[in-house]
């Protein structure tokens, strides 16, 4: 009998213990682990406002306002404080309908759309309400309980322009909100341009105001008097590299027709321009039109949305030239006084075709005159060349100073979105010729065909790079953060490892190209400019390239041009060059230039497209 009781005490003492147990673990979830019950009884008893900062402005180089701050409105509620109320007055005053009410309320409490819903805690019901909503709804706000205003800032902007380098701020979707628990659902967040890459910056911090309510849920006033407030931090302040008014110039000029201008100053790394056309005036990316103005962009078949300028990757054609002669001189394959011979073309095998001029010619001529024959000959030499050891040897050590060159990967710009381009190697042939290839196979990349894809910010890196002989800076648009250092990467320049004398044989070339060569109308009487034409082969009309710098001794900005489906780079990538070089160092254009400037803004150049649906 004593043990059956012994073993019926044991029993009892461990139900207990494991009912004790359940209740202790039970209670520590419920008071430390689950902050539900904290919640619901701090919403009873306060309203946490947040506050939202003020987002950084934007500046151009002269100190021009390019974006601000003005002042919205957003309807918030909280789900567990509404009560029956008129909703068809509520959704008169905010100009919806019964069935919009409806509709936000249950994408509110859905948890796959709104992952953070509780419903103790504020929600956006509507962002960025119009004066006279907010005005009609501030009058009658305390008939619907559990709703109340929120204020924010929307973005203004001073120009129409530079729409593609500014980017927008959207509402932070899901993947957003699971990236960063800065977001909640209803904030913004910068989506493309400086809007995007500097968004840590821009964003300022949130505040947050803690409101009192009385046992009926009215607010009383400020708890603790607003010590335990906490007050927002504004966005930090950018001033940009861009010069606004040589950015409106450009995009006037490229209007109706498809492509890029960049401008860099080759002593900084600073971009003053950067123009893809079409563009789109950022304005109209604010604002509860933003879905539809939105949606018609993405229709529209010439792609505003894309920045052609860093998304953009195309044959370079003949300005890629200049990268494969300093190349040729580093490795000693030729001299400056190197002369090929040119009949009409390079002539093994049907291969690049070439205009007209003097035969044979040395490297300053046939940069000048952009022979093929002359870099075909170059390539197959390099290619060929014993001191390599094997024919894959030569071409990844070509390759190696294309990208010391800046080719083939992106070049670090602060925006989102950076193509790599396309440069080879001996593994790329490999996997295409089975092996089989040699400098026959692959001989139009000397010619900046083929294979070779390269961003039109490559193509005046490279201008850049070669007004400084042999260094360059990476392309940035920021030139400066209030209270904060610019990223370092900078302010470094990267060199190309090819020796300076060789870049003034190129620069010699790049001259002659300009006084009597291929791009003979960018010659300006007072501005000693280099430059290298270029027309990009293409399934349609060829593309038309120009690139430069000025002036020669002392450079003081680079430029590379590309107009789609526009023919040779002296048509018309050339003379928007020249009026853009004029703008950039003079300031106007002269009277002298007004035809030519008349005759780019008028041109159409803008190739059939099927509309999309």
């Amino acid at each position: 009998m004593n043990l059956d009781f012994d073993k019926r005490r044991r029993l009892i003492i461990l139900f207990i213990t494991l009912i004790v147990l359940i209740y202790i673990i039970r209670l520590f979830n419920l008071q430390v682990l689950n902050s539900d019950y904290k919640t619901w009884a701090d919403s009873n008893a306060f309203l946490k406002k947040t506050l939202f900062p003020s987002r950084g402005v934007l500046y151009d180089r002269n100190d021009k306002l390019l974006v601000y701050n003005q002042p919205a409105h957003d309807i918030m509620v909280v789900m567990r404080e509404t009560t029956s109320f008129d909703t068809l007055a509520f959704c008169k005053a905010i100009n919806i309908t019964p069935a919009d009410f409806k509709k936000r309320i249950s994408e509110i409490k859905n948890k796959f759309l709104n992952p953070g819903y509780s419903s103790y805690t504020p929600q956006t019901f509507m962002s960025q309400l119009e004066n006279k909503e907010y005005g009609v709804l501030q009058e009658s706000i305390y008939k619907f309980p559990g709703f109340y205003i929120q204020n924010r800032t929307v973005r203004k902007y001073n120009y129409r322009n530079a729409a593609h380098l500014l980017g927008y701020i959207a509402e932070a979707d899901k993947q957003d909100i699971a990236n960063d628990n800065y977001y909640a659902r209803g904030d913004y967040i910068g989506k493309t341009g400086i809007e995007k890459s500097y968004e840590s910056c821009l964003r300022g911090e949130k505040g947050v105001e803690i409101l009192l309510r009385d046992a009926h849920g009215r607010i009383k006033g400020k708890y603790e008097d607003g010590l335990s407030d906490v007050a927002p931090v504004s966005g930090k302040d950018l001033t940009l590299s861009i010069d606004i008014d040589l950015q409106a110039y450009g995009e006037e000029l490229m209007k109706n027709k498809l492509g890029s201008i960049i401008m860099i100053q080759p002593k900084t790394g600073e971009i003053l321009c950067m123009v893809s056309s079409p563009a789109y005036d950022p304005s109209i990316l604010v604002g509860r039109q933003f879905g539809s103005n939105f949606l018609e962009l993405t229709k529209n078949p010439y792609m505003p949305l894309i920045n052609r300028a860093i998304n953009g990757a195309y044959p370079p054609g003949s300005t890629f030239k200049p990268a494969h002669s300093l190349i040729f001189l580093q490795e000693n394959i030729i001299s400056e006084n190197t002369a090929y011979s040119c009949i009409g073309g390079f002539p093994i095998g049907g291969h690049p075709a070439c205009h007209a001029h003097a035969s044979p010619l040395s490297l300053t001529s046939a940069i000048a005159n952009s022979c093929n024959a002359y870099f075909c000959w170059g390539l197959k030499a390099l290619l060929e060349n014993r001191k390599y050891g094997s024919r894959d040897a030569a071409m990844d050590k070509w390759r190696d100073y294309m990208v010391a060159q800046g080719f083939g990967y992106p070049l670090g710009v602060d925006l989102p979105g950076e193509k790599r381009g396309l440069i080879p190697n001996s593994q790329f042939y490999r996997k295409i010729y089975n092996d089989r290839w040699n400098a026959l196979t692959i001989i139009s990349i000397a010619i900046g065909q083929g294979e070779i894809l390269l961003s039109p910010l490559q193509i005046c890196n490279l201008a850049a790079t070669i007004a400084n002989r042999g260094y360059y800076y990476p392309p940035h648009i920021v030139k400066e953060i209030k209270d904060v250092a610019l990223d370092g990467l900078y302010l470094h320049p990267r060199k190309t490892g090819i020796e300076t004398e060789h870049y003034e044989s190129i620069v010699k070339g790049m001259r002659s190209a300009v006084t009597g060569g291929t791009c003979r109308g960018v010659n300006i009487s007072d501005i000693e400019v280099c430059g290298k034409t270029g027309t990009s082969e293409n399934k349609g009309k060829d593309h038309s390239i120009f690139m430069a710098f000025a002036p020669k001794d002392d450079p003081q900005v680079a430029i590379a041009v590309l107009v789609e489906n526009a023919g040779y780079g002296a048509t018309y990538a050339g003379p928007i060059a020249r009026l853009m070089i004029l703008k950039a160092i003079k300031g106007e254009i002269p009277e002298s230039d007004l035809g030519l400037e008349q005759r780019i803004k008028n041109t159409v150049i803008l190739p059939n497209v099927v509309q999309k649906n």
